[in-house]
Parts: C-alpha cells; sequence; structure tokens
C-alpha cells in the first residue's frame, strides 16, 4: 500500500478560502494604492468604496478570477500555465502590481511587501 493521504474535502476548502481571502487583502491594498496615486490624486472623482470607476471594475474582475481559480495550491498568475485573465486585464493588474510593489519599497513598507508574498 502507498502512504498517500486522502484528506476530507473541508480541508481543501479551509485552504483555498484562506489563500483567496490573502489575496484579496494584497489586491485591495495594491488596486487601492495604485488608484489613489495616479487616479483620484489627478482629480478622477471616487466612484465605490474609495477607488475610481475603472480600478473598482478591476478589482471585482480580479477578485472573481481568484475566487474561481481552478488550482490549489493556486500559483502565482505569472507563473500559471492557464491565463484566466483577458489580456488587456493582465497588462493592467501586472502595471498595478508594479506600481504599487515600487511604491511600497520607496515608502519604506518592505514589512507589507514580506508580509503579502511571504
Amino acid at each position: 500500500m502507498s502512504n498517500v493521504k486522502i484528506r476530507p474535502l473541508y480541508e481543501f476548502n479551509m485552504k483555498k478560502s484562506k489563500r483567496i481571502k490573502k489575496d484579496e487583502k494584497v489586491l485591495k491594498n495594491f488596486i487601492s494604492i495604485y488608484c489613489r496615486e495616479n487616479h483620484l490624486k489627478q482629480g478622477i472623482e471616487v466612484y465605490k468604496n474609495g477607488y475610481c470607476k475603472e480600478c473598482y471594475g478591476l478589482l471585482q474582475y480580479a477578485l472573481k478570477k481568484n475566487e474561481n481559480c481552478p488550482f490549489d495550491p493556486k500559483p502565482q498568475c505569472k507563473h500559471c500555465k492557464v491565463h484566466c485573465y483577458s489580456k488587456e486585464m493582465r497588462q493592467k493588474i501586472r502595471k498595478v502590481m508594479k506600481f504599487s510593489g515600487i511604491y511600497l519599497i520607496k515608502h519604506g513598507r518592505i514589512d507589507l511587501i514580506l508580509h503579502y508574498f511571504l
């Protein structure tokens, strides 16, 4: 007999739920930083929850894709073999993540970067 352990389904759901919550927190914070610095400070009006209309739409799209990811454990999107984001949205989220990551490093918030990704 093999030593393969079969885990109950609820354990997988708990892990997936925890991952989704963590990814949701990262997405909200990174999109918020990007929106505040690139849109709201330029005079674009707030649409919902502190986001402009474009960033709110991106957040909703990203959260939906994150929740529906078929992989467990979920890989980083840039390393995934199946790209569920449309080409346009993938470019937008890359731009947001790059900008916000650099912003946090420049403003001495390496602790947040480490907290999010380690």
